[in-house]
């Protein structure tokens, strides 16, 4: 289940791919957009990362900071970095703490097989840490585009 809309996100701390701690409280003051996506390297989520990487500069104009989240070690997400040229923290989650937490790992279904993994879903939180929107199942190719439009539309309710 997600955490509740209009009510403080859940605090976390993560090790980067870099290997710095990173906490939900460093982004204090900012917006911030928080997408956990599957695995590094795969390709919905490479088109994803990517289509974030190439709208950096228009996502940091709106005042938007990027953390993405996964399962992957920080080793894989420094390669998945380094490959895509990636302008933002990724964070390391093998142990599901931060998934978790935002009710992320649930049971999948491809082709017929079920397993547990990470749904794909970003979680908007303005500058007072609060959880104000979230997009469930975002389009990998439009991604950057959607979190703008879902901030712009917080901003004018």
């Amino acid at each position: 289940m997600f955490p509740a809309i209009n009510k403080k996100a859940p605090a976390f701390t993560g090790l980067s791919q870099n290997g710095e701690k990173i906490s939900l409280k460093d982004f204090s003051g900012k917006k911030l957009a928080i997408y956990f996506y599957p695995e590094d390297g795969t390709p919905t989520c490479t088109t994803q990362a990517c289509n974030l990487r190439d709208n950096f500069a228009l996502l940091a104009q709106h005042g938007i900071s990027i953390i993405g989240i996964s399962p992957d070690t920080a080793a894989s997400h420094k390669k998945f970095e380094q490959k895509h040229n990636l302008p933002f923290t990724l964070i390391a989650d093998p142990e599901r703490t931060i998934i978790e937490k935002y009710g992320v790992w649930a049971e999948k279904q491809m082709y017929g097989r079920k397993y547990m993994g990470v749904l794909r879903t970003t979680f908007l939180v303005d500058e007072k840490g609060v959880l104000r929107h979230i997009i469930a199942k975002p389009k990998s190719k439009e991604h950057a585009q959607e979190i703008i439009a879902a901030f712009d539309s917080l901003a004018q309710a």
